[in-house]
């Protein structure tokens, strides 16, 4: 019995201090409440303010997460300290600075790509919108959050990489400018006249349209191979995925196009075969029998 009215007892200790705690609790309740507002709301007034200025999106959005955080840690101080009365913000700041070593091996992870997110939107060489290349990743950047980098494969796949994995590794850019040079290889005979072949490739790339007039051609006999002689061509075209496919399309056809007309041969590989020892050759029999000729 004495155990059970030990309970009890407890049992109405801890009913009376809730009901005490109810006002404070109310109150805390409706802090958490304006602070959701006015995180909401001050995130929404941010954004207008800041559209309205030249920053890219990704400098827009880092700003939008830094205020909502700012009012929400703040809001969530004063909510403390009017649930706990004796718990000053000074005191919770320095519990989370003894458990901020705690966290930080627990959620290392979390932390370096949080870092890694801010540093990709400071960046400003990489804005949603390019195509990028990083290690065996390639695709459109779609969004930068402050943990992971959405990327969309040009085969039309969703690739979600961590901020910290592009961060450590190179990223190219290939979109960074309006155009960029493009490179194929064609080969002609070894008994075709060089100088001809060249004026010839370079009068079928500056005659496409996609290649940019004012950036020059550059062909060069690049290499003795097999069975021709390789030329290297580089013209400059737009960046995007689609406009390079389209460029060279109609780089290589044009050449195609060019070479046959002028009578220049882009041979098939050839394959000669050298013997080391004479091979002996048995001539066909004129005089065979009459029962095997029947």
């Amino acid at each position: 019995m004495d155990v059970v009215n030990i309970l009890i007892r407890r049992l109405r200790e801890m009913a009376s201090d809730f009901i005490r705690l109810l006002p404070q609790l109310s109150i805390a309740i409706v802090v958490l409440v304006a602070t959701y507002i006015l995180a909401k709301f001050a995130r929404r007034i941010a954004e207008r303010l800041l559209a309205k200025t030249d920053l890219r999106g990704t400098l827009i959005n880092l700003v939008e997460t830094l205020v909502g955080v700012l009012i929400w840690v703040v809001g969530l101080l004063v909510t403390a300290t009017i649930v706990f009365p004796g718990v000053t913000p000074a005191n919770i700041l320095a519990v989370l600075g003894l458990g901020s070593v705690a966290v930080g091996f627990a959620f290392k992870d979390i932390f370096e790509n949080f870092l890694a997110g801010v540093l990709i939107m400071l960046r400003k060489q990489m804005r949603i919108g390019d195509v990028i290349a990083c290690e065996d990743v390639e695709g459109r950047v779609e969004m930068i959050s402050l943990r992971d980098t959405h990327l969309r494969h040009l085969s039309g796949e969703l690739v979600v990489v961590p901020n910290a994995y592009l961060f450590k590794n190179p990223v190219t850019v290939m979109t960074q400018r309006p155009k960029r040079r493009h490179t194929v290889e064609v080969g002609v005979a070894y008994d075709v006249d060089l100088d001809a072949a060249k004026e010839r490739i370079t009068e079928a790339v500056k005659g496409c349209a996609s290649v940019d007039a004012d950036q020059p051609a550059e062909i060069f006999a690049k290499s003795f191979d097999d069975s021709a002689i390789t030329f290297l061509v580089r013209w400059w075209a737009g960046s995007k995925p689609a406009e390079a496919h389209a460029s060279r399309d109609e780089v290589v056809r044009a050449i195609k196009r060019t070479l046959d007309a002028a009578g220049i041969e882009i041979p098939y590989p050839y394959r000669t075969l050298t013997f080391k020892e004479p091979l002996a050759i048995a001539r066909a029999r004129t005089d065979a029998p009459a029962d095997e000729a029947s």
